[in-house]
């Protein structure tokens, strides 16, 4: 079956562009390292993401209440903070942290083997808010009036750069995209255009012979292409591979998330058809305006 347009292949044209050499090689690395880091990069793009997500939905509708009373009134103070918790409107439910869950807490920034017994640690009430939380403001009023020692904190001061800052990443990440692909166009068209030049010999022969410069670009645009589609995917792959093969880190860490998951796994299949896209226009401006110039 014959393919019609730019598909058909066409042996005669395909001689013209050099199989092998300095152009060939530089424009199938070039599409398998910017697919490589493309694919990498949308990888931390979507974790970043998915760490945002993640983050907003385990931070929202949570509070915690620190007390840090003298021993003497210490229990006296939590009795009232539960009390005051359980009267207001807005909250779900109260659980006391207790001592070994504060040192699994604390052990990450200061290591298991601080002593923790000779410290006086505050302590934590953790809230689980509903129907939009409480009368933040009056709550808190109530609490200095009748437990002095006891904070509320709804984790909006920290919540909020954590999520900002995630959101940048994911930001960087789709930016890293489009310069990477910015990068491969400007390299395809650098090669295909040494190609041209390499070949122009060969160009003058074939326009004397009667051929046409839309013949002649069409051999190169193919040619470059082929290439990139080639380079694109290898590339793909092997970020794909490591991406696979990456530790997982914490849950709370961007590298917990690196990857995609159900339909994201459509996009890295699209970046060599993307590559392909972006060397064909690369190629076919570089080679018209080549022609033009020797014409």
């Amino acid at each position: 079956m014959r393919l019609p347009g730019f598909m058909a292949r066409d042996r005669i044209a395909e001689r013209v562009v050099p199989s092998t050499g300095f152009t060939a090689s530089l424009t199938v690395l070039t599409a398998a390292a910017m697919a490589f880091l493309a694919v990498l990069a949308m990888a931390l793009a979507f974790a970043a993401g998915d760490l945002a997500e993640r983050w907003e939905a385990e931070l929202a509708g949570t509070a915690t209440i620190r007390i840090s009373a003298p021993a003497e009134q210490e229990e006296d103070q939590i009795e009232a903070v539960l009390t005051a918790l359980a009267q207001t409107p807005g909250i779900a439910r109260t659980r006391l942290i207790d001592d070994a869950e504060q040192r699994a807490l604390l052990a990450p920034w200061f290591g298991s083997d601080l002593p923790l017994e000779s410290l006086r640690l505050p302590v934590l009430i953790e809230v689980i808010e509903e129907d939009g939380g409480p009368d933040t403001e009056g709550l808190r009023q109530r609490l200095a009036a009748e437990a002095p020692g006891a904070v509320y904190d709804n984790h909006g001061r920290w919540r909020a750069p954590l999520i900002e800052a995630a959101g940048r990443l994911r930001t960087v990440g789709w930016t890293a995209i489009l310069l990477i692909s910015a990068v491969t166009a400007a390299t395809i068209a650098l090669a295909a255009s040494a190609a041209l030049a390499a070949n122009g010999q060969i160009i003058d022969v074939l326009r004397l012979v009667g051929a046409r410069d839309a013949w002649i670009r069409r051999a190169f645009v193919r040619r470059f292409t082929a290439r990139a589609l080639v380079g694109a995917a290898a590339g793909a792959v092997v970020a794909l591979i490591v991406v696979l093969l990456f530790p997982k880190g914490p849950e709370t860490g961007i590298l917990s998330g690196l990857g995609f998951h159900g339909l994201q796994w459509l996009l890295p299949v699209l970046v060599p058809i993307a590559a392909a896209l972006l060397s064909f226009g690369a190629t076919h401006l570089a080679a018209a305006r080549r022609l033009r110039e020797v014409t």
